[in-house]
């Protein structure tokens, strides 16, 4: 009984805020022929305003996002070609993120570092996840197997840290930037801002699956260790 409660609380603080993401984004995902402009064309005309022209908008299949690396705000079909609030608002919320860039904002920059080594941090850690029996075993002791699934635990600590430290930093791409553009240069009605705060709250909180994951991920493996 207690491991389906463990597993049915699992499956919740970490499947739950996902489907609230994708069921709010859908909610307002329905073409408005009353507004502007598509979300790509409303990347194009922010980009510009902010003297960011340097920065290209392209389509893509694996998800929104900012590339820092290319200089690429990347929006899916639906919102790149699409007509609606969850389209706009996401779009300016990928803005967002290129003007953080473009200033400098610490956080940002922060993050970005970290998540190159996180990425690196989380290879390690699945290479010693595995080596770590077999070496145990090799060496005939205890001693270096705990060693080595510690070593992995603090590799693992690194992308709790990067996560936490993306929580910021995408609320302010929600609603200390996009929000604000949205409603000062009234690119949406002040009857549908309501449904972009919306919108703007999913795409802040898209990382808190995975926060939660990687913090589950982490107590898991703390409490092996004990």
């Amino acid at each position: 009984m207690l491991a389906l409660i463990a597993v049915a609380f699992f499956l919740t603080i970490v499947a739950l805020p996902h489907l609230l993401v994708r069921r709010t984004i859908a909610r307002h995902g329905k073409d408005r022929p009353d507004l502007p402009g598509t979300g790509g064309e409303l990347a194009r005309h922010l980009l510009d305003h902010f003297d960011l022209g340097h920065v290209a908008v392209e389509r893509t299949e694996r998800g929104d996002h900012y590339d820092p690396s290319s200089r690429v705000v990347r929006l899916g079909d639906d919102h790149h070609d699409g007509r609606s609030i969850s389209a706009v608002a996401i779009a300016a919320h990928e803005v967002a993120h290129a003007i953080q860039h473009h200033r400098g904002e610490r956080m940002f920059a922060l993050r970005g570092r970290l998540a190159l080594v996180a990425h690196v941090s989380d290879k390690i850690a699945g290479v010693f996840f595995f080596a770590a029996p077999v070496l145990g075993l090799i060496a005939r002791t205890p001693v270096v197997f705990i060693g080595l699934l510690v070593f992995a635990v603090v590799l693992l600590a690194v992308r709790v840290v990067v996560d936490l430290v993306t929580l910021p930093v995408e609320t302010d791409a929600s609603f200390g930037k996009a929000l604000p553009i949205l409603k000062t240069g009234g690119y949406v009605d002040e009857h549908d801002l309501p449904a972009a705060r919306s919108v703007l709250r999913a795409a802040a909180f898209t990382y808190v699956a995975g926060a939660l994951m990687s913090l589950v991920n982490l107590a898991r493996w703390v409490r092996i260790l004990r």
